[in-house]
C-alpha cells in the first residue's frame, strides 16, 4: 500500500488546507498585536522602580504605541507591494519581537523601544484585513482576527504578573517573553499569508500585494447597502472613507484612554492592584465573543444599519456605570465595558472590509482608518491622563469618554450610508489603463 499523497494545488482538499492554515497564521498574527501594549498598561505603577522612569513620564508611554501607530500606518502596503502581503506582516513580527527584548534589556531603550513595537504592531495590523478580503473571507474571518487581538490584550494583561513571580521577579523578563510567539507568528504568515493569485482579468491582487494586471472593476454593492462603483475618486474626497475612519480612531481613542488608566482608576477605588490587573484582563477576557460576533453581524445589512450606531451610546452608558458602580459591582461593569467595547473595534475592522470594494481599497482604507484614526486615538491616554490631574479626580476624564463616544454614535450612523469605498480607478488611470466599469 502506497503511502498517501498530499493535497495537490489546485484540488479542493489542498484548498480547505490552504485556507485552514491562513486563518491559524491570521489568529496567531492578531494575538501578538496587543501584549506589548497591555502588559506595560499592567505593570504602569512598577516601571518607576524597575526601570527607573520618571513617573510623568507614565503618559507619555501609554500614549507612544498610539503615535507609533499614526506615523507607521502607511509602511504596510508599501512594504507589502514590495515583499507581498505575508512576507511584510513577517517583517513587522520579527522587528516587534527586537522591540519587546531590546525596551527591557538594554538601559534608556524603555520609550524608544516601545514607540519602534506599536510601529511594527500597526505595519502588521494594517495588511490583515487586506489579507482577508484577498483570500475572500467572512465575515467570521474578521472576526476571528478581532478576538485574537482581544485574547493578545487580555493574556499581555493577565500573565505579566505571573509570569513576573515564575521568573524570580523579574519584571523584563516577563515583558521580554512575548519575543517568542511574535517569533513564531512570523514564521507561519510568511509561509501562508501570501495574497493569492488570480487568473488574469479576474481583479484582485498578485502575489506582491499589488494589483492584479489587467484588473478589471465592477460594481460592488456591500453590506451597508451601498453600491461602489469605480470612479476616479481620491480617497480623501470619499466621505464613506472619512466616516469609517472617525469610527475607528474614536473607538481606539477609548479603548487605549481605558487599557493606559482603568487599572489606575480601580487602585484608587480601593482595589490592590493584582485585583486591578485581574480587572483590566478581565475587560479584554469578556469582550472576546463580542469582538467575534460583531464582524459577523456587521454582514448583515438591517443589522448594521442599528449596529453601528447603537454600540456608541452603549459604550457612554457603561463608562458611566464604570465610574458610579461600587467596588462590589465593577466586576460586571467593567466586563459589560469589555463587551461592547470589543464589539465597537470588531464592527471598525468589520467596516473596513465591507465598506470597500476589493482588496487593493481595502488595504487603502486600512491604512488611512488605523493611521489617522490610531493618531487619534493617541491623544486618549494623554486626554484622559491630563482630565485626571487638572480635576484631581476621575469624574472628568469619564464624563468626556462618555461623550466621545457619543460622536462615535453618530460615526457609526455616516459610516454605514453612502458610496463603498474605491480606490481601483485611480489606481488604474495612474497606470495609463483604462478603466472598465460594469460587466
Amino acid at each position: 500500500m502506497g503511502q498517501a499523497q498530499p493535497p495537490r494545488r489546485g484540488t479542493s482538499a489542498y484548498a480547505a488546507r490552504r485556507t485552514a492554515w491562513i486563518l491559524v497564521a491570521l489568529a496567531l498574527v492578531s494575538i501578538n498585536l496587543r501584549p506589548a501594549i497591555t502588559t506595560i498598561a499592567g505593570t504602569m505603577g512598577q516601571l518607576k522602580a524597575g526601570f527607573g522612569l520618571d513617573a510623568h513620564l507614565l503618559p507619555l508611554l501609554g500614549a507612544l504605541p498610539v503615535l507609533a501607530f499614526g506615523v507607521s500606518a502607511p509602511c504596510g502596503p508599501w512594504l507589502a507591494r514590495r515583499l507581498g502581503t505575508g512576507r511584510a506582516v513577517a517583517a513587522a513580527l520579527l522587528v516587534l519581537a527586537a522591540a519587546l527584548i531590546v525596551r527591557v534589556f538594554v538601559p534608556g531603550l524603555l520609550l524608544p523601544g516601545t514607540f519602534l513595537g506599536g510601529a511594527s504592531i500597526m505595519t502588521a495590523s494594517v495588511l490583515v484585513p487586506q489579507i482577508v478580503k484577498a483570500n475572500r473571507g467572512t465575515g467570521w474571518w474578521t472576526g476571528l482576527c478581532t478576538m485574537g487581538f482581544g485574547l493578545g490584550a487580555a493574556l499581555g494583561a493577565g500573565l505579566v504578573q505571573p509570569l513576573q513571580q515564575a521568573l524570580g521577579g523579574s519584571l523584563a523578563g516577563a515583558l521580554a517573553v512575548w519575543a517568542v510567539p511574535a517569533v513564531l507568528a512570523a514564521a507561519l504568515i510568511h509561509r501562508t499569508g501570501q495574497t493569492p493569485r488570480r487568473p488574469h482579468g479576474t481583479g484582485g491582487t498578485d502575489g506582491s500585494g499589488g494589483p492584479a494586471s489587467g484588473a478589471c472593476l465592477q460594481e460592488t454593492t456591500t453590506a451597508g447597502g451601498a453600491t461602489g462603483e469605480a470612479f476616479a475618486i481620491p480617497l480623501r474626497k470619499q466621505g464613506t472613507a472619512w466616516a469609517v475612519t472617525a469610527f475607528f480612531g474614536l473607538q481606539a481613542m477609548l479603548y487605549f484612554a481605558i487599557t493606559s488608566w482603568l487599572a489606575v482608576f480601580l487602585v484608587s477605588k480601593g482595589q490592590t492592584a493584582v485585583d486591578a490587573a485581574g480587572l483590566l484582563a478581565w475587560f479584554s477576557i469578556a469582550g472576546l465573543p463580542a469582538s467575534l460576533l460583531a464582524p459577523v453581524l456587521a454582514g448583515r445589512r438591517a443589522v448594521l444599519k442599528f449596529m453601528a450606531p447603537g454600540l456608541g451610546l452603549l459604550v457612554a452608558a457603561a463608562l458611566i456605570g464604570v465610574l458610579t458602580a461600587p467596588v462590589a459591582l465593577q466586576f460586571l461593569m467593567v466586563g459589560l465595558l469589555g463587551i461592547v467595547q470589543s464589539a465597537g473595534f470588531g464592527l471598525g475592522m468589520a467596516l473596513v472590509v465591507i465598506r470597500s470594494t476589493g482588496p487593493q481599497s481595502v488595504g487603502s482604507l486600512s491604512a488611512m482608518s488605523q493611521g489617522l484614526g490610531f493618531a487619534l486615538a493617541s491623544l486618549g491616554p494623554l486626554g484622559a491622563g491630563f482630565l485626571h490631574e487638572w480635576s484631581g479626580g476621575w469624574d472628568v476624564p469619564f464624563w468626556a469618554l462618555a461623550a466621545e463616544a457619543v460622536l462615535l454614535a453618530v460615526a457609526g450612523f455616516l459610516a454605514v450610508r453612502g458610496r463603498a469605498v474605491t480606490v481601483a480607478a485611480a489606481e488604474t488611470e495612474r497606470r495609463g489603463e483604462p478603466a472598465a466599469v460594469g460587466r
